[in-house]
């Protein structure tokens, strides 16, 4: 059985990932967690924290990678070489054509080749809609994506759940008052947000990156590469909303032949790693494995009947970052690629 390591094990991430391995009883013969020098020393679960810059990565089969871009680029080869297979959840690897991006449920037959011995996590927004998209691509070959994202504070870390925390307890009990006379809330200070996310939301996630942001420009790239499909159309815009977890997406897709939304409610129904319901809600995907649909309707825009409107939630901790993470190293288990 493999040693795995959790680099990043003291943040968000990593502290699900810790979790989700045990939930699903990954089979694993040690446990090794690595963090920056700033955490290193810390005992959790009776394991010391080890620091990254400093350790010996030597008996690391599997490597999971949550500590940010720039310590991916920085570690993530060194560990590789080191012996392991890193699982990368960061935006370092996800476009670099030596690194798969997978999710399991949709591609995990990329994993036959790992070059750079680095495996990337696709963004948690990018992911909640990904074992929606596959099967109705293989079935009808789709061309165009038009999304509107719904992201929760918690995409942007433990600082962003922090913010709308403090904001919803500083004017929490003002809002109802604002809702009757129209009166201005005082909020302290945005820091990680552009603005007040609590009784709001902000048409912007990311960094700007032209007239986009790098939330939108991940999630176009990363449709086209884990489909398949390079000329993929995809608009999007990218929100942020005042919910702790969960994103969710509204879908407007086209595909190259007819799809009927029954027929699409077929295939979504035995889709591995999706359920349906008639209204998914960001409050219903927290704390689970699937991602939910629902909403299903044909766009009436287009008369071809080659249009699906539908509506997407997940959890962007675990399905859009964690489990994602596991399922893949499951998945080198079921090949062989590790052992």
């Amino acid at each position: 059985m493999p040693t795995v390591g959790i680099y990043g094990a003291t943040g968000q991430v990593g502290t699900v990932m810790r979790a989700v391995l045990e939930q699903r009883r990954f089979p694993h013969s040690g446990l090794r967690l690595f963090a920056s020098s700033r955490s290193a020393g810390r005992v959790i679960d009776g394991i010391t924290v080890e620091d990254v810059a400093t350790a010996d990565h030597a008996g690391v089969d599997v490597a999971l990678f949550s500590m940010g871009a720039d310590a991916s680029k920085e570690y993530g080869e060194r560990v590789a070489g080191a012996g392991a297979i890193v699982i990368d959840n960061s935006k370092a690897w996800r476009m670099d054509p030596d690194c798969p991006l997978v999710v399991p449920e949709v591609n995990a037959h990329e994993l036959d080749r790992i070059p750079k011995g680095i495996v990337a996590n696709p963004n948690c927004t990018t992911m909640v809609c990904m074992p929606v998209l596959a099967p109705l691509h293989a079935e009808a070959g789709l061309r165009r994506v038009v999304a509107s994202t719904y992201q929760a504070a918690s995409g942007a870390g433990l600082a962003g759940t922090a913010e709308l925390d403090e904001q919803v307890r500083a004017i929490g009990e003002k809002a109802a008052a604002l809702a009757l006379d129209g009166e201005a809330l005082s909020y302290p200070p945005a820091k990680v947000f552009p603005g007040p996310l609590a009784f709001n939301v902000l048409p912007h996630a990311g960094s700007f990156a032209g007239d986009e942001t790098s939330e939108e420009l991940k999630f176009r790239e990363e449709s086209q590469k884990i489909l398949g499909v390079p000329d993929l159309a995809v608009s999007v815009t990218c929100v942020r909303v005042p919910v702790f977890t969960g994103h969710s997406l509204a879908l407007n897709l086209t595909f190259e032949q007819a799809i009927t939304a029954e027929r699409a409610l077929q295939l979504l129904g035995s889709a591995a790693g999706v359920e349906v319901l008639d209204v998914p809600t960001p409050l219903q995907s927290a704390g689970g494995d699937t991602c939910l649909v629902g909403r299903v309707r044909p766009d009436y825009s287009d008369p071809s009947g080659r249009g699906l409107t539908l509506f997407v939630s997940g959890d962007n901790l675990r399905k859009g970052a964690a489990l994602n993470a596991v399922q893949i190293a499951e998945a080198l288990l079921e090949r062989g690629i590790v052992s």
